[in-house]
């Protein structure tokens, strides 16, 4: 295996603008974000995240990774196969 040495890489001045131009547009999405959490919160939605229920705080977590559980059927057949004798 060849050894060379460690690539060096500078922080040039565009490189700096361009990480707080999107740091702030991801700050004003923030705001704006929970400001519409904020008029919109009457229906319960910001409950979800302090409520200790376990089943709303999977189903939020399901949500948010897009995770659909589907529902797993108990009969043998469905675990065996439809095996014939």
């Amino acid at each position: 295996m060849l050894r060379r040495k460690p690539t060096r890489l500078e922080l040039k001045l565009d490189d700096i603008e361009e990480f707080e131009n999107i740091r702030k547009d991801l700050e004003t999405r923030k705001k704006q974000k929970e400001d519409v959490d904020g008029v919109g919160g009457s229906d319960g939605e910001g409950a979800i995240g302090l409520s200790s229920d376990p089943k709303s705080r999977e189903q939020m977590i399901n949500d948010r990774i897009g995770y659909k559980p589907q529902a797993k059927p108990n009969n043998r057949s469905s675990q065996f196969g439809s095996f014939e004798f």
